[in-house]
Order: structure tokens, then sequence, then C-alpha cells
């Protein structure tokens, strides 16, 4: 109890007096993060909402891999990037390993098929007679898709929710790709780890302590939205 007392005291120094290596460490984390869970949201969503309303050969076997892709360990996914990315790699003209994109492509890899399955699921729960009410009153493809996409927008916050989640903690994945360098790829959660090899429980425990308030907040805001919108 000792220990975590501690821990609980030194990250709350370290919050009050805007520790800037604490504070580039958590800046760099809400940023590869979000914008891991912006780009699996910009290209999960449309192809979630396809797979959802749409009937075609092989759909069964598209929607395994999807959900398969919702259990990948990240560790997996770091040794795929990290061999894409290395220097004889295919991509490793691009110079990317070690760096704050190789984390957020990574990153992407866990969560794009987290967002993409939820959609497909929400897509599937809504009631199929307002899909032929709106193709009677004349909608379009487009509009049909927008219209849906609303009636869904509650469980879209969930595949949000669902997808930060699945990036923001995860550390197998960032530590492979990202080479925990200090000043430049160092996150959250592997800065976490290092501490606790070394034995610094204290700055350990302040840390996981910030990352989980930091998640709570996040998941508080979206989850009020949600709630919000059931109500109406």
């Amino acid at each position: 109890m000792e220990l975590i007392w501690h821990g609980l005291v030194q990250a709350f120094r370290l919050i009050i007096a805007g520790d800037p290596e604490v504070m580039r460490i958590t800046f760099l984390s809400l940023k590869v993060s979000g914008l891991a869970t912006l780009l699996s949201l910009v290209f999960g969503i449309p192809l979630g909402a396809f797979i959802g309303l749409a009937r075609f050969p092989g759909r069964g076997f598209v929607l395994s891999l999807i959900n398969t892709g919702m259990a990948l360990p990240p560790v997996v996914v770091g040794l795929f990037v990290s061999i894409l990315l290395w220097r004889s790699g295919p991509l490793g003209v691009l110079q990317l390993l070690y760096s704050p994109t190789a984390i957020v492509i990574a990153q992407f890899i866990l969560a794009f098929p987290v967002v993409t399955g939820l959609t497909v699921t929400a897509m599937q729960q809504i009631d199929p007679k307002l899909r032929l009410q709106l193709l009677g009153l004349g909608a379009s493809r487009a509009q049909l898709l927008v219209q849906l996409l609303k009636e869904a927008r509650l469980a879209m916050l969930a595949a949000v929710m669902a997808g930060f989640g699945a990036v923001i903690s995860e550390i197998g994945a960032s530590m492979m790709v990202g080479g925990n360098i200090l000043g430049y790829t160092r996150v959250l959660t592997t800065a976490t780890v290092l501490e606790t090899a070394k034995g610094n429980f204290d700055m350990a425990i302040a840390l996981s302590i910030i990352l989980l308030v930091i998640t709570f907040l996040i998941n508080w805001g979206l989850t009020a939205i949600q709630q919000y919108g059931n109500r109406r």
C-alpha cells in the first residue's frame, strides 16, 4: 500500500509540476493512438457498413477474417510491421522503423478490425424495414448509407471507444516498431515497462495512473455523449 501511495503522490506531483518528459510521453501517446483510431474509423466504418449491408460470395470468410483480426496479438502485429519496415523489407526504403509513424501503422492494424467488426454488428442490428422504407422513399445509395449510419450512431461511439482502448493500452507492437526511444517514440505503456524494469516503481505507478486517467476521461466523455443520444 505504501508503494501505491508513493505512486499516487508522484503522479500528482508530475502532473501539477508539468514534468516535461512526462508531458512529452503523454502527448505522444495521445497523438499516435488518436491518429491510429481516427484512421481506423475512416477506413473501418465504410468497410463495416458495406459488409454489414451487402451480400456477396465469400462474405462469411471475410467476416471470419475480421473477427480474427479483432483478437490479433499485438506482438504478432509488431513482428509483421517490423519485417515490412526493416531496412531490407518491402517498405524499408521509407525508413519508418523506430518512429512514431511506425507506431501509428501498428496501432492502426490493431484498431481497424475492431472498428470494422463493431460497425458490421451495428449495421446488422438495424431493422431491415427501415432500409426498405428509405429505398421506397427514393433514397440513393449514398443517402441510404448516411441515414443508416445516423441510426447506428450510438453503436459507432462504442466502436470509437473500443478502437481507442485497443491501441492506447497496447505495448507489444509499440515497443517492437517504436523502439521506446527517449524523447522520440516513448509512450506511456513502454515507459511504464522501462521504469518497472529499472525498479523505479514510483514512476511506473505514476505513469500507469496517468494512462488510466486519460483512458477513463476519454471513455467517460464518449459514454456521456452516447447516453445523451440514447435518451433523445
